[in-house]
């Protein structure tokens, strides 16, 4: 009897139990045997948080937030915190005792669910330890390269237009300008994708960076022609001409250090707009709002053809690949494809020409 282990690594997103479900019952039908490694690959490091699972275990899942199994975005194997007797935290690479317990374990292959991040350390136990590794693309960003698609991007954008559409009456009622913070540390797909959808007036992302005067440009030819309000979506990761990114929040690095996280731009945006316009302006921030809740029909269907995949995949000893949607269909493509670099909204693309065309300013002219 083959048996598989599957993790979910990094950032959560909507779809992850689903891939889990498409997994266990793909591999039933094998007669294989599936156990889930809880908190991305603290499961083979410690065997007592590796779980068998069974139907019961999976059954109606698939419309779940979440992952039965946790993630972590703060476990790399080849670099895990450890604290020693004085109470100092180091770093210590622990990959060939897990490389011991996936062997021990007689494992097929190990199916890696996550993002750039999860897969590029997934793609360095392939090459440097041997493990049969097969990759499925989880990023609400949709920032992964050699896939059209991944899943949990749909639910995100639907939950950010859901947000801008109820922002569209208060702003109107009270002559605002509201800003929308959206997640996008390198790329503007959920903003650009939900500003449109949600017909915001300004579009703000990565790929494209932007002039407040411009901006102010916009919000004053709103007032021109009788629309005294205005709506910006803003990814976190976009920034001014020549100001760089903002970085707000700071937290605590593996090795306990602080370290400066992305956030902030939407109020910064605010005060400039407040300062340059007289405008009342408000910023809110979306947040892990985009990460939660049920799937979309949508993501749900793509996670389960994904994790079907995935074992098609493993019993063809397809390893060190990746699952990838590619025409509207389910390919192997190599892991080293999909992690080379983050896939950005192309400034030619439909939907940029789109934004322009139907009067949403980019922040660039």
């Amino acid at each position: 009897m083959n048996r598989i282990v599957i993790s979910t690594g990094g950032g959560d997103a909507p779809g992850l139990n689903a891939v889990i479900y498409s997994v266990v019952k793909s591999s039933q039908a094998r007669g294989w045997e599936v156990y889930g490694s809880r908190s991305g690959y603290r499961g083979l490091l410690e065997l007592d948080e590796l779980v068998r699972l069974t139907d019961e275990q999976v059954r109606d899942i698939t419309p779940t937030g979440g992952t039965i199994l946790g993630s972590t975005n703060k476990g790399n194997p080849f670099a895990m915190p450890v604290e020693n007797l004085a109470g100092e935290i180091h770093l210590r690479d622990v990959s060939d005792r897990i490389m011991t317990n996936f062997n021990r374990m007689g494992f097929l292959c190990h199916i890696a669910v996550g993002g750039d991040g999860s897969l590029e350390i997934a793609h360095r136990f392939a090459v440097e330890k041997g493990m049969p590794v097969i990759g499925v693309p989880k990023t609400i960003d949709n920032d992964l390269e050699a896939t059209q698609m991944t899943f949990g991007f749909d639910t995100a954008v639907s939950t950010a237009t859901e947000a801008i559409d109820k922002l569209h009456s208060t702003a109107k009622s009270h002559d605002r300008v509201l800003i929308v913070e959206v997640m996008g540390r390198d790329s503007g797909w959920i903003a650009l994708s939900s500003g449109i959808s949600g017909g915001a007036d300004i579009v703000l992302i990565p790929e494209i960076p932007f002039n407040v005067e411009t901006i102010c440009r916009k919000i004053t030819d709103n007032e021109l022609h009788g629309k005294h309000y205005a709506i910006i979506v803003v990814a976190e990761g976009a920034c001014a001409e020549k100001s760089g990114r903002i970085h707000k929040k700071t937290d605590k690095s593996e090795i306990g250090r602080q370290e400066l996280l992305l956030g902030g731009i939407g109020e910064w945006v605010a005060a400039k707009i407040r300062k340059n316009s007289g405008k009342d302006t408000r910023s809110m921030v979306l947040g892990h709002l985009q990460r939660g809740g049920s799937p979309t029909t949508f993501d749900r269907l793509l996670a389960l053809r994904f994790g079907a995949a995935a074992v098609r995949m493993a019993e063809n000893n397809q390893f060190d690949q990746m699952v990838s949607l590619v025409n509207g269909e389910m390919e192997a493509v190599p892991l080293a494809d999909a992690i080379k670099q983050r896939k950005k909204v192309p400034l030619s693309s439909d939907k940029i020409m789109t934004a322009r065309e139907i009067g949403i300013c980019l922040g660039d002219y």
